[in-house]
């Protein structure tokens, strides 16, 4: 039942044209759908609105310029249509008509674009006349999950397993580890290190600094040198001298070599002593003199309770994490590509604002991670495309589950944000067509809180599995 004030929605095939109460200015949009994901909105305004935008336009002119014999502010408009040009004035009414138009638009007919809009020619506006454009946008599809039931996921276990707390003291006991020279019989193996003289030439004799030093303590396979190297020093014993050259593979991604990458190198090797391995005994004392603790047991109480408050922080996003997973095997349907292309900038976006936090160089971060900037852009596409899914799935789930986010929500939203004046921010934000994305956010938050609250969890003990991989 209507009551003064609300607003009617007539509604058409393919389109609809909302209308407001007689009597006061209004605006029409007709929504018509589109191939492609995309819709066509025609927005007309009446004569009374097009006049105040015309009004607004000369007051304007009026105020910015000088007219001779008349104050600032008070030119009548055939002086301005004189000095600036008739079709200007109503040019720059035109384009101000558009402008708040279309954001109103965006709201009041909950659209959800993924690209920008295109305007065409939208012609010009006349004052005493409606005044209708179109516009074409790109919007985000409708899609369905295969299924709406509750999400069946696995998590770790919530508590510390002996698998975990007996790894992580191997992990201290092993930092005080100490190298001891073994017997000049004994050969270089991955269980042992070797004190090396090691000199180093490019193919022009130059020498490699980062790889030259008369006593490097070299650990086979721990990734910093080439896979080559490694095989090429490999037994070496006390007092052995090995020369040899290294043609180091164009994918080559150890990190002390990926800079040498297609060239020969040249190694001069002569082994000091190989070193073995002494790890400290774990004892009460040896905890009590080097880590602080009373005993044992108190170090073992100590790591436990760090793993489970590390797992009491992480468990919730693993939860939601594979939750997500789960709904993106259930969406039915393509990712529009204009839809992946804006996830993707954002992503980008995001990415090189953490790097220039850290400090660090795109090409610093690509040999770090041991990929060239082909393998990163596929990796950013690939995340671009199940993220987007991610967002249409918990869209399709909001519509089936009838989530929805409230004027209450959005200007709660705004408060939260800790901003100077979030009235006048979420105005702007309305006024500009942008409501949409802090709507669309608040709706997928409600629609992920719903599918954790309903899922099927079962806890797992991880270190079980990958003991049995192992």
């Amino acid at each position: 039942m209507l009551k003064p004030g609300d607003e009617r929605v007539c509604y058409h095939t393919s389109s609809y044209v909302r209308e407001r109460p007689e009597g006061t200015s209004h605006v029409e949009a007709k929504i018509e759908k589109l191939e492609d994901n995309k819709v066509k909105a025609q927005i007309t305004a009446d004569a009374k609105e097009v006049d105040s935008f015309v009004s607004k336009t000369y007051k304007t002119l009026a105020r910015q310029y000088s007219f001779p014999g008349f104050r600032k502010g008070k030119a009548p408009r055939p002086v301005i249509d004189n000095a600036v040009g008739r079709e200007a004035v109503l040019a720059s009414a035109t384009e101000d008509v558009v402008n708040a138009l279309w954001p109103k638009v965006v709201e009041e007919e909950r659209l959800y674009p993924v690209a920008s809009p295109d305007f065409g020619d939208v012609g010009a506006a006349a004052p005493g006349e409606p005044f209708t454009f179109e516009v074409t946008v790109a919007v985000k599809p409708e899609l369905e999950l295969s299924s709406y039931d509750p999400v069946e996921v696995e998590v770790p276990v919530s508590y510390a397993t002996k698998v975990e707390v007996d790894s992580q003291i191997q992990a201290l006991v092993d930092h005080y580890k100490t190298y001891e020279n073994a017997s000049a019989a004994t050969k270089l193996t991955a269980e042992r290190a070797a004190d090396l003289n090691i000199q180093a030439t490019k193919e022009d004799g130059q020498v490699i600094d980062a790889l030259t030093s008369d006593s490097l303590l070299y650990n086979l396979g721990t990734g910093l040198y080439s896979e080559a190297l490694d095989a090429e020093l490999e037994g070496i014993k006390k007092g052995e001298e090995r020369a040899f050259t290294v043609s180091v593979p164009q994918d080559e991604s150890a990190m002390l070599m990926a800079d040498l990458a297609g060239q020969d190198v040249s190694f001069k090797v002569v082994c000091n002593v190989v070193k073995k391995e002494e790890a400290p005994k774990l004892t009460d004392e040896w905890v009590k003199e080097t880590l602080g603790f009373d005993t044992v047991e108190d170090l073992t109480h100590e790591i436990t309770e760090s793993i489970e408050q590390q797992k009491a922080q992480v468990i919730p996003q693993i939860k939601e994490n594979n939750c997500a997973l789960q709904l993106i095997e259930r969406v039915q349907g393509d990712v529009p590509a204009a839809m992946a292309e804006q996830v993707e900038s954002e992503l980008l976006q995001d990415f090189f604002a953490q790097l220039q936090r850290a400090n660090m160089s795109f090409d610093a971060y690509l040999m770090q991670k041991g990929i060239d900037n082909a393998e990163f852009k596929e990796d950013v596409k690939r995340q671009a495309a199940d993220e987007a899914k991610r967002e249409l799935a918990l869209d399709a789930w909001a519509r089936h589950k009838g989530i929805e986010a409230t004027d209450e929500d959005i200007t709660l939203e705004f408060e939260r944000a800790g901003l100077d004046d979030p009235k006048k921010t979420e105005r702007e934000w309305r006024e500009s067509g942008r409501l949409y994305l802090i709507r669309e956010g608040l709706i997928r938050s409600k629609a992920m809180a719903d599918v954790l609250e309903s899922a099927k969890v079962t806890e797992v003990d991880l270190s079980d599995k990958d003991a049995d991989e192992a």
